[in-house]
């Protein structure tokens, strides 16, 4: 899913593109490409945003489930952005210093899920970023057979409810490594923690995952 809706800055934040072409898809994380964002350049936010939205709105709709909600802090994730990126050193790439922000955002917004105790709804099928791993292969063996097709609805069902009740540090790990596919790496620096920390996170998460699932 793309973010449809247009992201607009307060005057003065950024400037008319110059005119230099700017950089393709595919050089995002280029030195030049980054110096034209820390030049307000328009058209290379324009860019940033047609590249990166359709994920930062992604994660945060998993987050929120709230179609409204997830929208207006995709649009509050790239305005902080356009005011930080002076500060960004390039210790990450930028989508996963985007997931940073767009996590910040929804930290201070609602509090990391515990103000409004919205439901993150998660296939079992879904797959991991662009692998064809799936969130049930994390947690235990998938259905084999057409005839378990029932007790993996349930086993959904339960899985989205284990996942609401764990605790904030475990949750966000998870779905930022298991549901959208992020390395251990990528995971650490999006949550500005070491990656042991994380290593220990999701570990502990999972194994949560897996005794309140045991039943099924």
């Amino acid at each position: 899913m793309l973010f449809s809706e247009s992201i607009t800055f307060e005057s003065g934040e950024i400037r008319s593109a110059a005119s230099a072409p700017v950089i393709a898809a595919g050089g995002m994380d280029d030195a030049a490409f980054i110096e034209k964002l820390k030049m307000a350049d328009e058209a290379a936010f324009e860019a940033l945003v047609d590249k990166f939205s359709g994920d930062i709105y992604a994660l945060l709709y998993r987050l929120t489930e709230n179609t409204e909600d997830a929208r207006d802090l995709t649009q509050d994730t790239f305005l902080r952005a356009v005011r930080a990126i002076k500060n960004f050193r390039g210790e990450a790439g930028l989508k996963t210093w985007l997931f940073r922000i767009a996590i910040n955002e929804s930290r201070n917004r609602f509090r990391w899920w515990k103000r409004r105790r919205r439901d993150v709804t998660i296939s079992l099928e879904m797959p991991i970023g662009d692998s064809e791993r799936r969130v049930a292969d994390t947690i235990a063996a998938a259905a084999t057979s057409p005839e378990e097709a029932t007790l993996a609805r349930e086993r959904e069902n339960a899985l989205n409810a284990a996942l609401i009740e764990l605790p904030a540090v475990y949750r966000e790990a998870i779905v930022l490594c298991d549901i959208e596919g992020l390395s251990y790496e990528e995971t650490a620096a999006a949550l500005d923690t070491r990656i042991g920390t994380i290593k220990s996170r999701i570990s502990r998460g999972r194994e949560e995952l897996r005794r309140r699932l045991k039943n099924f």
